[in-house]
């Protein structure tokens, strides 16, 4: 009788202690689910800021290839010429300017 005892306190505590271990991996499975989604949303976030951040790597370089054709226009001569006449209104000798009438 004492031995039927012993067994049956044993199968009822290997019973408890799988219910414990099946619980704690339960707990752990949850948490761990709950962490993959928040760094799948900050993955999510980051990618987002990485395209944005690539458009506007794009974005600079075409401005400074604009600004670099800029630049070569304005050592040219008829930028010079442009300026001149526009700015400071010299003109060529024997050419005739015309101007409106305010």
């Amino acid at each position: 009788m004492a031995r039927r005892r012993v067994a049956y306190r044993r199968r009822h505590q290997n019973r408890f202690s799988m219910f414990l271990v099946t619980l704690v991996v339960v707990l752990i499975m949850i948490a761990i689910s709950f962490k993959s989604s928040e760094l799948r949303e900050k993955i999510e976030g980051v990618d987002a800021k990485i395209s944005q951040l690539n458009q506007q790597i794009a974005s600079e370089e075409q401005r400074s290839e604009e600004i670099e054709e800029y630049r070569k226009y304005t050592e040219t001569k008829g930028y010079v010429e442009e300026v001149a006449k526009d700015k400071l209104g010299l003109v060529y000798e024997g050419e005739i300017v015309f101007k409106e009438e305010d």
